[in-house]
């Protein structure tokens, strides 16, 4: 069946305006986070506290999104993806503009805490993407997903910085949370719920069962019951642990090379944004590889890669020699995301879909968590080229347990 006839589903239409709308919310996302520790000290916040207080307006979000995760995915199988979407969606564009409106660190910490809170827009978005098209197109949907995601990150700091350079900080939360709302009244017009469907006894597809009503506890039982689900959230958490232990560090490592911070952060943010244009640019050779040869497989090449490549990184040659390797990691890491969406989808019941998106987004959240606090542990007491070292071990190692999985499950 064509992806077309899936009228019940939205087919790719679904995806590309989903797609879109994950875009806006990326670049949003990361015109603001990177300009935290400015807002913080526009705010009045010492310049000796403000390394603390970034912390904690940082780490805040993530352990209240990662508690509220399953929560949010398990509503979404009851009630629905797209009222799920829906809700994260304007409720995160309030809370921008809320924090936009802060007057002390106090108030940002909590509007931070809100935006935790608001979160489930991408598992529920995750979902309705692998929902809306056939199994066999599920590799291509998510591989278009996540290249809408990589452009966002890419676009958002440069658009950040230049709204900031010219307006002021607080007019940037405004911004994003108009783009936010415009974003979310897209999926509610355009985007179709997809609908659950299940094999009869004649090989036909029908309507789905109702979503049995389970509690977390029963959902989390239902996970361990299957060990390669057990497995991806774990590739999910250490996958997050190694790119948020990198991030930190990269304008300090940046800056030892250099033999001075000056020009480091946007000499490092420029290097990042190289390696998302090379990851969005092969994005889609990964998702082919992984529908023709297998998803484990196609994550171990990209682990292994990857892992390589950072052990590389940690030899302090030079910027040209970081920056072209850059661009090669860039390339590697970027088909891990959807390869291992595609896998969790795959392994996974459409009734059932949403709940475990939504604790694959709770093992993403605390890998966010344990990353940087790993890294500045490391980067103090050893040294800041060990931390790309280690993470480059880390990315080996699973490389090599996802090249078991590929023959049990590929």
């Amino acid at each position: 069946m064509s992806t077309t006839a899936y009228d019940a589903r939205g087919g790719m239409r679904n995806v590309w305006i989903i797609t879109a709308a994950m875009t806006v919310l990326a670049i949003c996302y990361t015109m603001i986070i990177p300009f935290l520790p400015i807002y913080l000290l526009e705010l009045g916040v010492p310049k000796a506290d403000v390394a603390l207080w970034s912390g904690l307006v940082f780490g805040i979000t993530f352990l209240i999104a990662g508690i509220m995760a399953p929560i949010w995915g398990k509503i979404a199988d009851n009630k629905g993806k797209k009222r799920m979407a829906l809700r994260a969606g304007f409720a995160i564009a309030i809370c921008y503009v809320l924090i936009g409106l802060v007057t002390d660190q106090y108030q940002l910490l909590m509007g931070r805490a809100l935006v935790g809170f608001a979160n489930g827009f991408y598992p529920a978005a995750m979902t309705m993407v692998s929902l809306s098209v056939d199994e066999k197109q599920v590799g291509r949907a998510l591989g278009i997903f996540q290249t809408g995601l990589i452009l966002g990150n890419v676009i958002g700091p440069f658009l950040g910085g230049a709204v900031e350079s010219v307006v002021g900080m607080r007019p940037v939360f405004y911004v994003s949370g108009i783009a936010v709302f415009i974003a979310t009244l897209a999926v509610l017009f355009f985007v179709k719920e997809p609908k659950l469907h299940a094999k009869g006894a004649d090989g036909k597809e029908q309507p789905a069962q109702p979503t049995k009503s389970t509690s977390l506890r029963e959902d989390f039982k239902a996970v361990q019951q299957q060990p390669v689900l057990v497995r991806l959230l774990w590739i999910f958490f250490f996958m997050q642990c190694a790119i948020m232990m990198l991030q930190p560090i990269l304008a300090l490592y940046v800056g030892d090379m250099q033999g001075t911070m000056e020009g480091a952060a946007m000499i490092s943010g420029t290097i990042l944004s190289i390696g998302g244009l090379a990851g969005s640019l092969t994005t889609n050779l990964w998702v082919r590889l992984g529908e023709r040869r297998g998803y484990f497989k196609t994550i171990s090449y990209c682990m292994m890669g990857s892992g390589i490549v950072l052990l590389l990184q940690s030899l302090p040659v030079g910027i040209w020699w970081f920056g072209i390797l850059q661009v090669l990691i860039g390339s590697c890491i970027v088909g891990i995301n959807p390869s291992l969406s595609a896998a969790v989808t795959l392994n996974t019941d459409p009734s059932f879909r949403g709940r475990m998106f939504g604790m694959t987004t709770t093992a993403q959240q605390f890998g966010s968590m344990v990353g940087p606090v790993f890294a500045s542990i490391v980067s103090t007491y050893v040294g800041i080229s060990y931390v790309f070292s280690i993470t480059g071990l880390l990315l080996l190692y699973m490389g090599f347990q996802s090249r078991k999985l590929s023959v049990q499950h590929d």
